[in-house]
């Protein structure tokens, strides 16, 4: 089983650059494996710039909006998954079944011989959502982060740059 690491925390916390700073040292091949989906030109432009960022980074970029388990399993190295709430936004979107997504994912996790450094958001420490939709995604979101964070050895929280290490 592959060492798993989970980094959690809100929107612009640091915990993608806590994330990448974790992945320094391995020596071997380094992948990033990125879930965004350029649904507009700031979305497009803001992905454009991070895969520039990686490039002098010496990461290999793998893109899986979708599928992100496929290329988990293929995987040697060290892979950073980030992340996994862009990924649940795009399962919703194209009204994909969450959780076979997820037991996709977590078998995918199990069975790796890679090295994971996963990035999600901790979406359900604010107000309960007015909608339907935004309370299934945050109860989804919830629910993900704690199947991840049953399989990691280590889980990371990020708040205001300071990572706290809640597990390991």
């Amino acid at each position: 089983m592959s060492k798993i690491r989970l980094v959690l925390g809100g929107a612009r916390s640091g915990k993608s650059r806590f994330a990448e700073s974790l992945a320094l040292h391995h020596a071997g091949p380094r992948t990033y494996l990125a879930t965004a989906e350029p649904v507009d030109a700031e979305m497009a432009a803001r992905i454009a710039r991070h895969r520039d960022d990686r490039k002098a980074g010496g990461w290999t970029t793998r893109e899986a909006p979708l599928d992100p388990a496929a290329i988990v399993r293929e995987a040697d190295g060290l892979v950073l998954l980030d992340c996994v709430t862009v990924w649940l936004g795009n399962l919703m979107h194209h009204e994909r079944d969450l959780a076979e997504a997820l037991d996709g994912l977590c078998a995918a996790l199990a069975a790796s011989h890679a090295e994971v450094i996963l990035v999600s958001n901790e979406v359900g420490l604010s107000i309960v959502p007015e909608n339907a939709m935004a309370r299934r995604f945050r109860d989804a979101q919830g629910l993900a982060n704690q199947r991840l964070a049953a399989l990691a050895q280590e889980v990371y929280f990020v708040a205001a740059g300071i990572p706290i290490k809640i597990k390991g």
